[in-house]
């Protein structure tokens, strides 16, 4: 492979929308495509691979989205890894770049998706959460609340179990989130609340209300990758750049009678540790970081899968104020999933976005100021995580 730097010299995204109130996925898709573009300063032309991420849809809906911004007849590859799909388009990506089949691809992900719980369309074959939903089964029964809420649900009263966890601290991160969202123009929830609006909201599944469950919405973003002297020859003389990046599946222990572990604690593990050694950097020298706070017990449990803080200490860490401005790590300056909403192909690359606007310095009046290294946690039930490194 190559050992050229893989730089992003362009983000874009449009702002999420509830179901049924977004464009269609062709336009939201080409508008955050041509935003990523223009933030390159490079014409659609010189793009030589896209990459288009998404889960629901036909097999060919990344050509339709990819044909709105030009026909130039690049190969487009259709990626779909559940939750995770956004920034498994971006490791695909990246590995095009390093191993030199391509100095400039675009990777763009996409979602209009339903209100409601998701549920599948195909009833004729295996689903292919049926593991994880045994482990649920066996370990906390089945009931008729949404299945994800019931998965990471269940992994926070298992922590809960494990470590006396007040029913506060899950509230505080969505807390936190409306705070950071306050400050962000992309984000679509972005109402104070207290904590009392979040605890007395309508529960879902113990330790979760409403308020601490993301929303499905719709929307799309986008990314231009280069190569680092593709981006020196378009005059980005100090560009963003991929540090490290690492995807992890599901290990034997995934399905060992936890519900934490099958949500995917030790994928998050073992990303982390691939990226930390890569990088040669630990979690302490991280400024920013966007996590998959699909849920807030996620949010949690992520905070000690990466090293954030030591096992059982996510309690202490979030009271602290760690987890904030002003605290040892920034997490989810934008508002993260419980804000933003997560349209499934877009979340990766809108967590990408974030990143890179803070490390420009280019993220408004929420900027972490001074944000050299950013961290990204883009997790999918099924199972895949992908953690990547920026740096400037």
């Amino acid at each position: 492979m190559s050992k050229s730097k893989v730089s992003v010299i362009g983000v874009g995204m449009v702002k999420f929308a509830k179901p049924g109130k977004s464009e269609d996925y062709p336009v939201m898709a080409s508008k955050a495509a041509r935003a990523a573009l223009e933030d390159a300063k490079v014409k659609y032309s010189e793009i030589e691979q896209a990459y288009a991420g998404y889960v629901y849809g036909d097999s060919t809906c990344g050509q339709r989205a990819i044909y709105e911004v030009g026909l130039t007849g690049i190969p487009v590859f259709n990626v779909n890894n559940n939750c995770s799909t956004g920034s498994s388009a971006l490791m695909l990506g990246r590995q095009a770049i390093l191993s030199g089949v391509a100095e400039c691809v675009l990777v763009v992900g996409f979602e209009k998706m339903e209100a409601g719980a998701l549920g599948s369309k195909y009833n004729d074959r295996t689903n292919p959460l049926d593991q994880h939903v045994g482990v649920m089964s066996q370990v906390a029964g089945v009931t008729g609340a949404p299945f994800a809420a019931q998965m990471f649900g269940g992994a926070g009263r298992e922590y809960q179990w494990r470590y006396g966890t007040k029913r506060e601290t899950f509230a505080k991160v969505s807390l936190k989130a409306r705070n950071h969202a306050g400050k962000n123009p992309y984000a679509l929830f972005s109402e104070p609340l207290t904590l009392d609006d979040i605890l007395d909201a309508p529960n879902v599944f113990d330790p979760l209300t409403r308020y601490q469950c993301c929303p499905p919405t719709c929307g799309a973003a986008a990314a231009v990758l280069c190569s680092g002297e593709f981006a020196a020859a378009h005059g980005h003389t100090q560009p963003v750049y991929i540090a490290a990046q690492a995807m992890s599946t599901d290990f034997t222990s995934s399905f060992e009678k936890s519900m934490i572990k099958m949500c995917g604690y030790d994928m998050a593990v073992d990303s982390a540790k691939k990226v930390y050694e890569e990088a040669g950097i630990g979690p302490e020298d991280v400024d920013v970081i966007e996590l998959h706070d699909c849920f807030t017990a996620n949010e949690i449990l992520t905070y000690e899968a990466i090293g954030l803080c030591g096992e059982g200490e996510a309690e202490k860490f979030i009271w602290e104020g760690g987890n904030t401005y002003g605290g040892k790590f920034v997490t989810n300056p934008s508002g993260g999933l419980l804000s933003k909403g997560h349209p499934l192909g877009a979340t990766g690359l809108a967590q990408c976005a974030e990143l890179v606007w803070h490390l420009r310095g280019q993220a408004g009046a929420r900027q972490v100021e001074g944000a050299r290294i950013a961290l990204q946690h883009n997790l999918g039930l099924g199972g895949a995580c992908v953690m990547t490194m920026y740096r400037v």
